[in-house]
């Protein structure tokens, strides 16, 4: 994955709060970063990896549709005010070209998020709103979703509609413990499928949510299509364009999709699974098998339109 130099990167929405320590209510999950266990509490788990709709999520911030709802008690989600740039660690401050991004993981990521932003746009028009926020954290993070600790993994929240992410996870979690694959397209991957949440929370898709686990449920269903969303952007994204009209993405190559392939099949509820309690309950399914989750990528990326991800639709997923 290259980016073009001579691109100019919006640091805007990208903000970093360094770490707060402890840890405190709201959504479940340990100190430590032990494997979540989808759809149990097993080892101070949570229900899935990469975005963390779990049960409590869904009931308090995805009723009606998932917007401007109260949170978890608490909770103090981010707004512009309080996270403003005094609070800002300035992690971001020298991101400033797509050269910058070729060089530096931190700014590959605001690149990320500012080609997944102009993508979205294009495609939604007027029903599209960039995310709130793209919050980078150590130790734990206060969201309008509650308290979450880097044991969460990388998370969506609809409420605040912001993502959040401690860049930890990669390499701790899903590579050494999932046995993940490792290189700079992985996390683009990740925040694709975090922003497709939003995406789907734009589009009134949380609201659909009432069945929480199994291979067929509503819970999955969001999942899958929020790796089609990702898979529709990777489709697209070497056209993603900086505001003065100039390329943001030169080059995606095949390396980078397997790269993504290999890392949605990691996340695959089956293989979390195998390797934190050595068997597999599909009953209790949240984000869908590894085999689900590439081939939704999958689809994103050859039919590459909105019509083509709706999950919701299909008989089955």
């Amino acid at each position: 994955m290259r980016f073009n130099p001579r691109a100019r990167l919006d640091r805007s929405r990208v903000k970093d709060v360094g770490g707060s320590g402890g840890a405190g209510g709201g959504l479940p999950g340990g100190r430590g970063r032990t494997i979540p266990i989808p759809g149990g509490a097993a080892g101070g788990g949570i229900g899935g990896i990469l975005i963390v709709i779990l049960i409590v999520v869904l009931n308090q911030c995805l009723a009606g549709g998932g917007g401007g709802g109260a949170g978890l008690p608490g909770a103090g989600g981010y707004s512009q005010s309080r996270i403003s740039d005094s609070e800002d660690s300035g992690r971001y401050d020298s991101c400033e070209t797509g050269e910058d991004a070729n060089d530096s993981a931190d700014c590959r990521r605001v690149a990320v998020e500012n080609s997944l932003t102009d993508f979205w746009e294009g495609e939604l028009g007027g029903k599209f709103r960039p995310e709130q926020a793209l919050v980078t954290f150590t130790g734990q993070v206060n969201t309008g979703c509650g308290a979450a600790s880097s044991a969460v993994g990388p998370f969506y929240c609809p409420t605040d509609e912001s993502i959040y992410l401690d860049s930890g996870f990669f390499e701790e979690v899903l590579e050494r413990q999932l046995g993940g694959p490792e290189g700079g397209f992985v996390e683009a991957y990740v925040l694709a499928h975090e922003y497709g949440h939003h995406i789907s929370h734009l589009l009134g898709y949380f609201g659909q949510v009432r069945t929480q686990q199994g291979p067929q449920s509503d819970a999955v269903r969001l999942e899958l299509q929020a790796d089609c969303y990702a898979g529709m952007w990777a489709k697209h994204a070497t056209q993603t364009e900086d505001a003065q009209g100039e390329v943001l993405i030169q080059e995606l190559t095949e390396e980078d999709l397997d790269l993504a392939l290999a890392a949605a099949e990691a996340v695959g509820d089956d293989r979390i699974q195998e390797k934190a309690q050595g068997q597999v309950t599909e009953e209790t399914w949240t984000h869908g098998s590894a085999a689900m989750r590439k081939k939704w990528f999958a689809t994103g990326y050859q039919e590459g339109t909105i019509k083509a991800c709706d999950t919701f639709a299909a008989d089955r997923v």
